[in-house]
This record gives C-alpha cells, sequence and structure tokens, in this order.
C-alpha cells in the first residue's frame, strides 16, 4: 500500500509540474500527503522527537524547520550570489567580461570553428556569470552577431548559444552549491576537484558534436539566412575595461582561501561575494563619483536576493519536504533493499539517479526544479552502495543542465530563439545530439575517474 501510494503521488506532482502548476506548492502537497501517509500505514513519525506533541502537527514544524535550515545556509549562499551577478550585470561588468572574451573570435575566418569555440567561452564565462538565462541574452547581442556574419545560420548560432550553461560549474551555480553542501563538501573543492576534470572532456565532446552537427544541418538548409545585426538590441553600457575582471574576483577569493592553497584563512561563498558586492560598489562610487546613488543600489542587491528566496529557496525546502515524504514512506528503504537483492552496485545506482533527473529536467524545462527536489535523496541512495555521495550528485547535477538544454519549454531556449526570431523546438534539434553526447562524457568520466 505504501509503494501505491508513493507511486501514485509521485505521477500526480510530475503531472501537475508538467501542466506549469507552481512547482513549490505541488511538492510541498506531495510531500504532506506522503509524510500523512507514513504516519497513517507506518506509524512513522515525522520528527525523530516531536516539536508540538503530535504526529500529525508535526509536518508543519518539519516544514517550519527545513525553512529555518535552508534559508539560514545555503539559502543565503545560493541568495548572495544572485545578487551579486544582477549587480555586475547592473553596472556593466558582465557585458565587459563577455566582449573581451569573444575578442579573439573576431580574429577567426572559419565559421564554424568559431561557432563550436563561442560555446567554449560560454562555458567558461558561466563559472561567473551563473545565469543560463542572462548569459545566453548577453552572448546574443554579443557572439551571435559575430557568428551570423561569417555564414552560420541563426539556428546555428542560437542552438550553440542556448546551451552555453549546460554544465552549471562553479561556487556561484545554485545546482553546484546544493551539490556541496548535500555531500558535506567545500565548494571550492568540488569545482576544482570534481567539476572541473569531469567538464574538461564533457566541453571537448559538446564542442566537437556543435561543429559537426551544426555544420551538418547548416548544409541541408535551401534559404539562405540573411546576416543579422542584434547590435541595436544592446543597451551598452560604457565602463572601463578593467571591469571585466570584477565578476571574476568572488571566484579568486574562493580558490585563494580554500584547502586547495593551504590557507590558514577560510572564505566561504557567502563571505567572498560581500567582499567582491563592497568592493565593486567602491569602484563603482569612484568611477561615477556618486557614493549616494551607488549606495542606493544596495537595493537592487536586496531586491534580488529577496527575489532568489521567493523562486529557489522555497523550491529547495520544497524539494527536501518531498524528498523526507519519500523516505518516510519507505520508498527509499525499499529502493536500498530493492538494490542489494538484485546486486546492483555504485555504477548503476548513479545511473539510475541521473536519469531520474534526465528525464524530470526535459519535461520540466529546468534543471534546478528536479535536482533540488531529489538532491536530498543522494546520500542515503550513495550510502546504501558505500560511494561517496558526492560521486553520485555530480553527475546528477551536471546531467540537470544538460538535459534541460533539450528542452523546448526551458527559460533560456526560449529566450534566446525569441531573439533570433526561430522556433524553440527547432533550437533543440540543433541541441539534442550535443547534449546527449555530452551527458554520456558525464557519466563515462565520472565511472573512469571516481568509480
Amino acid at each position: 500500500m505504501n509503494f501505491v501510494l508513493a507511486i501514485l503521488v509521485i505521477i500526480a506532482v510530475g503531472y501537475f509540474i508538467v501542466k506549469k502548476y507552481q512547482a513549490q506548492g505541488v511538492l510541498l502537497i506531495g510531500g504532506a500527503i506522503l509524510l500523512l501517509g507514513g504516519i497513517l500505514l507506518n506509524d512513522s513519525p515525522v520528527m525523530a522527537k516531536s516539536a508540538t506533541g503530535s504526529l500529525y502537527l508535526d509536518i508543519f514544524s518539519q516544514l517550519s524547520k527545513n525553512f529555518i535550515k535552508t534559508s539560514g545556509s545555503l539559502g543565503l549562499a545560493i541568495m548572495i550570489v544572485s545578487a551579486f551577478a544582477k549587480y555586475m550585470d547592473h553596472i556593466g561588468a558582465s557585458t565587459a567580461l563577455v566582449k573581451l572574451s569573444i575578442k579573439p573570435l573576431q580574429k577567426l575566418n572559419s565559421p564554424y570553428i568559431v561557432l563550436a569555440l563561442s560555446y567554449v567561452i560560454g562555458q567558461i564565462l558561466n563559472v561567473f556569470i551563473p545565469s543560463a538565462s542572462g548569459l545566453g541574452v548577453l552572448l546574443m547581442v554579443t557572439v551571435y552577431p559575430i557568428v551570423v556574419s561569417l555564414g552560420v545560420s541563426s539556428l546555428a548560432a542560437t542552438a550553440v548559444i542556448g546551451t552555453s550553461a549546460c554544465l552549471d560549474l562553479g561556487p556561484a551555480s545554485g545546482n553546484a552549491v546544493l551539490a556541496s553542501k548535500t555531500a558535506e563538501m567545500d565548494a571550492a573543492l568540488y569545482f576544482a576537484n570534481y567539476q572541473i576534470p569531469v567538464a574538461i572532456a564533457t566541453v571537448i565532446v559538446i564542442t566537437i558534436l556543435h561543429y559537426f552537427v551544426n555544420k551538418k544541418m547548416d548544409s541541408k538548409l535551401e534559404v539562405a539566412e540573411s546576416k543579422a545585426d542584434l547590435e541595436s538590441k544592446e543597451e551598452d553600457k560604457q565602463v572601463p575595461k578593467f571591469y571585466a575582471f570584477l565578476p571574476i574576483i568572488p571566484l579568486l577569493i574562493i580558490l585563494m582561501f580554500s584547502p586547495l592553497t593551504g590557507s590558514s584563512i577560510k572564505i566561504g561563498v557567502v563571505e567572498a561575494m560581500f567582499m567582491s558586492i563592497t568592493l565593486s560598489m567602491i569602484i563603482e562610487g569612484v568611477r561615477r563619483r556618486a557614493f549616494k546613488s551607488t549606495l542606493a543600489e544596495l537595493k537592487i542587491i536586496f531586491t534580488a536576493m529577496g527575489s532568489q528566496f521567493a523562486n529557489v529557496i522555497t523550491l529547495i525546502v520544497a524539494g527536501e519536504f518531498f524528498a523526507l515524504g519519500l523516505t518516510k514512506i519507505g520508498v527509499i528503504s525499499a529502493l536500498i533493499d530493492s538494490t542489494k537483492s538484485a546486486g546492483l552496485g555504485a555504477q548503476p545506482m548513479i545511473l539510475v539517479m541521473t536519469a531520474i533527473i534526465v528525464v524530470s529536467s526535459i519535461l520540466m524545462g529546468s534543471g534546478n526544479a528536479p535536482f533540488f527536489a531529489f538532491a536530498a535523496l543522494a546520500p542515503a541512495v550513495a550510502a546504501s552502495v558505500d560511494l561517496n555521495p558526492i560521486v553520485m550528485l555530480m553527475p546528477m547535477q551536471l546531467s540537470a543542465g544538460i538535459a534541460r538544454s533539450v528542452s523546448p519549454i526551458t527559460a533560456v531556449i526560449v529566450a534566446v530563439a525569441g531573439i533570433s526570431g526561430v522556433s524553440p523546438f527547432d533550437v533543440v534539434k540543433r541541441t539534442a545530439i550535443p547534449m546527449l553526447g555530452g551527458l554520456i562524457a558525464v557519466v563515462v568520466t565520472n565511472m573512469i575517474l571516481f568509480g
């Protein structure tokens, strides 16, 4: 009966999320039903020690506990990361970084080599500009005109730009922060020791596939496309060239003061972001000679933090709540027991968890929602097969962004397709093969390196 109820709830949750019901509300209701089912069917308490004296009211107490825990640590990190990215965009530093990065492309004359390399540049920029949609729009007004002017089709350029943030790399990524926190690992160590080795192999595979797939598909186009000019859409802020360095500062601080360097000083993501914001605001105030208006722009940062709490943090809490419901009703223990009885090892379980994320990301059009929902399950599943949880979490995290890039309803694909005037469905026809190759590269490289 437990399993039947769990399956029905999972199907219902998936259905309503795909139908664009608010994910947070659906996950919270689903989690509450599962917790209630655990109490009624298993006599399983929600909390180890009752907070209210009632098994049923403890459901609300657990939800409150989740909000307090998440918003106080992980939540603050994600909120301040988003706020920093928003401020960098506001002062023109993100645009300056993109323009500096794409300058080498303008010296190349091979259209499809430039196209493929633009993905590499975009993926590197994603480390410093964590918003997939924001980065996509920036690249559409900078890289897009360059590659199209060389003779590449609008579809090819849009497809490559739409996948530029597919791996969600770096300590500034919300998914990466959640993965490192869930595995109780330093964000810098996760980035340097786990993400980078797998990402290098994956980026190479995706780059090669982008080159051949788009060159082949462009050759089949009968109508020559006009050379697009998107420069008119760009609101270009005139800022000093050194502003391109500002978005990089947090990563440098995190890496410099981390176990990687043996530093006695430890600076986390939150501290690095606050330090970088402070320095950037001082520089901006001196440049503009307007400290009053510069300080007033703190509202931009606080508004961005509030927006992330409303959209992302609530989603993480709802996902954790749903995952707890699955645990309490016995789904996770049943999964672990079936794994042991079937003799499945670590790698098959990684494949199962990754597959769940991939299917969910494509259907939901989001890399965050499914990863936030299922990340909390990874440590218990990993422990059942004697696996370091980060080895399971990393392919789950990376595959979420990859799968998101083949969904025609995901925000970045819709945004870039709208700018170039092409169909999102036509775009994902171009992204499907490179992303499949990337997914295989992630899984295989993870197996080889961390097995």
